[in-house]
């Protein structure tokens, strides 16, 4: 199950991020998830809202710049070594985990993370196959 993910490119400088939540908040557009990866120049930004379309139109209105690409919701147990496990499942691959970021799910009891594989469709058959339990964007609440 793959995941509409919000990728926006910043510059680093403030009033940036403010001025993307203020843009979502506006839209009555809730942000799930979001993870921020910075040098001293730019930034981006990745999102999971709950409505991808709705979030991508009021942004794109006010000029703002993203890119939507799917990534993967995998529930992690929430004990030592649920993360090693679901990555070592991966372990004998040549997939990539290129990035990852956690997500607040409260109505879950197990934390959810966001994950983005070199080969995505490969990597969710390899973890479905190993009992890793993966999210669809239904079951995480999203439009």
């Amino acid at each position: 199950m793959a995941v509409r993910q919000l990728s926006i490119f910043l510059e680093n400088r403030k009033g940036r991020l403010e001025a993307i939540a203020s843009i979502l908040a506006q839209a009555s557009i809730n942000i799930r998830a979001l993870s921020v990866a910075d040098t001293s120049e730019f930034g981006i930004l990745r999102l999971i809202v709950e409505d991808v379309t709705a979030a991508e139109k009021a942004l794109r209105d006010n000029d703002v710049v993203l890119n939507i690409s799917e990534v993967t919701a995998v529930e992690i147990n929430n004990q030592p070594g649920g993360l090693a496990k679901v990555l070592g499942l991966l372990n004998t691959t040549s997939i990539n985990v290129e990035y990852m970021y956690a997500m607040a799910e409260p109505k879950r009891d197990n934390p959810v993370l966001i994950l983005r594989f070199s080969e995505p469709k490969v990597a969710r058959e390899i973890l479905r196959q190993g009992g890793a339990v993966l999210l669809g964007e239904e079951d995480l609440g999203m439009k």
